[in-house]
């Protein structure tokens, strides 16, 4: 009898620890899965301000309509909480909901596809057990016809897409590969950097392509090559990705809350291998050769301040203050304007805007000050940021065409209040 009862109460305990040990290892996963939703900055585009974490609704503008994103918490009539695992990872990494329906590649699955079957079930995981569910129902996404027709997409997932795993660079380094397998999959940087065929569809999918991370353009911006980064040293990428600044540049446009939700989360050593990976690509040469006379000559007219074309006098009112005679503004604060990338990009909508717009670093853990560029929309008419953006554009060492004040119209018309 005594016997029986022994053996029954160590059933119970090592049942105990089995019950322990499998909670211990659903909580590790659920904190993994967290992580690496950070990683693939899952929340950016599935929370809006002032609903529920994942609940869905973000418009995203899109050349084909407006499109939504959905609710991807546990709810069971809204959301995904009647997905198994392998529905799960459909969804993710193929664009296929478990009713058979398309998504549209607003959803960055070709690039998730390389997500590693360990990282999908930490997510799987996460967003099942670790995020609370919303009842919230988003928006339905209706485009105009032939793109509502969502069957569609399976040509064109059979065209531009590829369901080949992640692949390590030969003779490449533990930490470039650790970059390489975020930028390519997770962090789906090339969604944004790599430019786009007819197709619309991105032209390479990882760095066995030149045209990868080779830049492109984002809702009249111009997004910049990612291939090197010469002007940057590995640590100020670090401090970009981290922070929304360093000592050369400031984050804006859609960047701003990549930095928000996504990068600032990031550990010191995945930050330190993405970087190590974008330096390794390499060909992207300099912007320009940077020339010392002709950025002395801008500074020196500027401090003297005689004879100033309109464009100049302009620079010297409004901006002069934080970004100084020499176009280099403050390391850390005030982002440099001689050889910026947005005030050379071939498209000048992304300084238009800025102008007209302001902008605002976000507040991050390493760096929770907020620092705020104000617009200009109020205060100066078309002509004159015209000409306020083509003296930035030429000013210093940069050498970029003009602006017209039909540019500056076009992006004014797209402010909607801002």
């Amino acid at each position: 009898m005594k016997l029986k009862s022994l053996l029954i109460a160590n059933a119970v305990l090592l049942g105990s620890f089995a019950l322990q040990a499998h909670a211990e290892d659903e909580a590790q996963l659920i904190k993994q899965g967290e992580y690496l939703s950070r990683l693939g900055d899952c929340m950016a585009c599935h929370t809006v301000s002032g609903k529920g974490d994942y609940a869905g609704g973000l418009a995203i503008e899109s050349n084909l309509g407006t499109i939504y994103s959905t609710n991807i918490t546990p709810d069971k009539e809204h959301g995904i909480g009647n997905y198994s695992e392998q529905q799960f990872s459909d969804a993710v990494r193929k664009g296929v909901l478990p009713n058979g329906a398309r998504l549209y590649p607003a959803m960055p699955y070709p690039d998730y596809a390389k997500i590693s079957d360990a990282d999908m079930h930490a997510l799987y995981v996460y967003f099942m057990k670790g995020v609370k569910p919303s009842s919230e129902q988003p928006p339905e996404t209706d485009l105009s016809f032939p793109f509502s027709q969502r069957w569609g997409m399976r040509f064109w997932n059979w065209a531009f897409t590829s369901d080949k795993p992640f692949q390590p660079i030969g003779g490449a380094s533990e930490e470039v590969n650790r970059g390489a397998y975020i930028v390519e999959s997770l962090g789906h940087c090339g969604s944004c950097h790599t430019p786009r065929g007819l197709g619309m569809n991105e032209k390479a999918l990882d760095s066995g392509d030149d045209q990868f991370l080779a830049g492109g353009s984002l809702n009249n911006w111009d997004v910049p090559s990612l291939r090197g980064l010469p002007r940057w040293s590995e640590q100020e990428i670090v401090d970009y990705l981290q922070t929304g600044r360093n000592d050369k540049a400031a984050v804006g446009g859609e960047m701003k809350s990549v930095i928000e939700h996504s990068s600032s989360h990031m550990t010191d050593a995945d930050l330190k291998a993405i970087a190590s990976y974008l330096k390794f690509l390499g060909g992207n040469p300099a912007l320009q050769a940077y020339d010392v006379k002709k950025q002395q000559a801008t500074e020196a007219k500027l401090t003297a301040a005689k004879g100033l074309s309109e464009g100049e006098r302009l620079y010297i009112d409004n901006c002069g203050a934080c970004h100084f005679v020499t176009g280099k503004g403050a390391p850390g604060i005030f982002p440099e304007l001689d050889q910026a990338t947005i005030v050379n990009a071939r498209d000048p909508g992304g300084l238009i805007h800025t102008i007209l717009a302001g902008a605002q670093q976000p507040s991050t853990e390493k760096a929770p000050s907020t620092l705020a560029m104000p617009g200009f929309a109020k205060r100066l008419d078309d002509d004159q940021v015209a000409k306020l953006a083509t003296f930035i554009r030429q000013g210093w060492s940069n050498n970029a065409p003009a602006v017209t004040k039909d540019q500056v119209a076009e992006v004014r018309k797209t402010l909607k209040g801002e």
